[in-house]
């Protein structure tokens, strides 16, 4: 019995030893130039010491052989700002990499830089060496210092003294950032505030929060992952909420990609020359708050870009709000939505009476309906759409009567905009040729907001939207 289990085993043994045998492969220098998936790799933006997403590139070799690649290496070696791995192995030089024929490896590239300053360029090459000759993937990144607000069970996350964001450095949040009671923070032109998944900003009652940007300089509030894939869909961080009391003025900003825009109760608004788009839910959530706003640019929101609750006085002036999105065609997808009514944290209905001004402006999704009101009996609900353009289909779907109402002045229905392009990634909101919104806007109103979004004179001719044509 012992003879038998003794021969059983050799007998594994001896199979498992020729089978762990490497394949007799005999690999040749290549003889052709290899192929790549991409010739360059843009890691888009990156900030200090912090790990970029890790991006890909195939190699292909296309011979009916198999080959052994001499060298592929990085070209500032150990001091590149770079780090790869080729085919499951990390480092910045490999020597004699076999690759059956018609195969391919991966190659993953990554960056965790230190910045020098306030914006670099991080360059350097992947070289491949071969006796068909040396090739090259470029490696790209911009480069910027940061300043990182992390929330942790130890630091609240509180900024309790007023603040002025300049932009030497980007700003970088994790979790909730608080401004205090009474506290001011100014956001100064060309700053860049990123928020981390499920980060956002909290402006409690008493602060204020001046958004401060520039026609040339641009403030830029966003999700952290930086990378393209990431710029036009929503749900990469949460809001910035304003609480009761708070104020909030901003211009030339633009604001995008969070789980909700500027989330507002019983705030005082005011918004110029600015763009909100591509947020899950709303570009603007109000309850009971005060927002003027004029040159206002919203696109690509689920639920509504404006959402209005529980009234509030509310004025919009030479404002193009569009809700077109394929992303998010499960939703309401509205333009503008506006009650009296609102449902507190604790489930009970809140009203409050409602004052709404929208005048030379273009409200137009592709929905049926672009504006929707649902008023509450016994309570304000005083509206005027004045010189604009309106998507409508019916009363009982967007709770007014377009055609009898004396609200409505000197207004269109469903005459499309013929905006360039209202898609996400290329949006661009201006109006073509032949548009009906060309000359549509009352010159009276114009000269209250003379200039467009791009500071285009429109006292003349005056074009209703953000965008003056010309």
């Amino acid at each position: 019995m012992k003879f038998k289990l003794l021969l059983a085993f050799s007998f594994w043994m001896l199979v498992m030893t020729v089978s762990c045998n490497k394949d007799d492969i005999s690999f040749d220098a290549p003889s052709q130039e290899l192929s790549f998936s991409k010739d360059t790799v843009f890691c888009d933006t990156v900030y200090h010491q912090v790990r970029s997403e890790t991006y890909a590139v195939k190699v292909y070799n296309n011979e009916d052989k198999d080959v052994l690649i001499p060298r592929i290496h990085l070209e500032k070696g150990a001091a590149s700002l770079y780090k790869i791995n080729v085919d499951g192995k990390p480092g910045y030089d490999f020597k004699d990499i076999p690759l059956r024929k018609k195969d391919s490896l991966y190659i993953f590239v990554e960056i965790a830089p230190t910045a020098t300053g306030p914006e670099a360029i991080a360059e350097d090459k992947i070289l491949f060496q071969t006796q068909a000759g040396q090739q090259q993937v470029v490696l790209f990144s911009v480069v910027q210092d940061a300043e990182f607000f992390i929330k942790t069970p130890t630091n609240p996350n509180i900024i309790s003294t007023s603040t002025t964001w300049t932009n030497t450095k980007a700003k970088i949040i994790y979790g909730d950032l608080t401004i205090d009671q009474n506290t001011i923070l100014n956001i100064q032109p060309g700053t860049k505030v990123y928020f981390h998944k499920n980060s956002g900003m909290k402006v409690l009652s008493g602060s204020t929060l001046n958004i401060n940007g520039t026609l040339a300089n641009n403030v830029i509030l966003r999700g952290d992952r930086n990378d393209l894939a990431h710029d036009t869909i929503p749900k990469n961080w949460n809001s910035i909420k304003m609480d009761a009391g708070s104020t909030l003025t901003m211009n030339y900003a633009r604001l995008f990609g969070g789980m909700r825009g500027l989330e507002m109760k019983q705030t005082n608004a005011t918004i110029n020359n600015s763009f909100i788009h591509t947020f899950q839910e709303y570009g603007i959530y109000a309850v009971g708050s005060t927002v003027t706003a004029n040159n206002l640019v919203m696109n690509n929101c689920g639920e509504s870009a404006i959402g209005i609750f529980r009234g509030g006085t509310h004025n919009y002036t030479h404002a193009t709000i569009a809700n077109y999105s394929d992303l998010l065609h499960s939703y309401n997808r509205n333009g503008i939505f506006a009650t009296n009514e609102w449902k507190n944290e604790s489930n009970q209905t809140e009203q409050g009476a409602l004052i709404l001004n929208v005048r030379n402006s273009i409200v137009y999704s592709d929905r049926e309906n672009s504006v929707v009101f649902e008023q509450t009996p016994g309570q304000l609900f005083n509206f005027t759409l004045q010189n604009c353009l309106i998507k409508y289909s019916g009363t009982s779907e967007a709770g007014f009567n377009f055609d009898t109402s004396t609200s409505v002045i000197q207004s269109d229905k469903n005459q499309d905009p013929l905006f360039v392009n209202y898609f996400a990634a290329q949006m661009n909101l201006r109006v073509k040729q032949g548009s009906p919104a060309i000359g549509k806007g009352s010159t009276a109103v114009a000269a209250t907001v003379p200039t467009d979004i791009a500071n285009v004179s429109r006292t003349s001719n005056p074009t209703s939207g953000a965008y003056q044509y010309f």
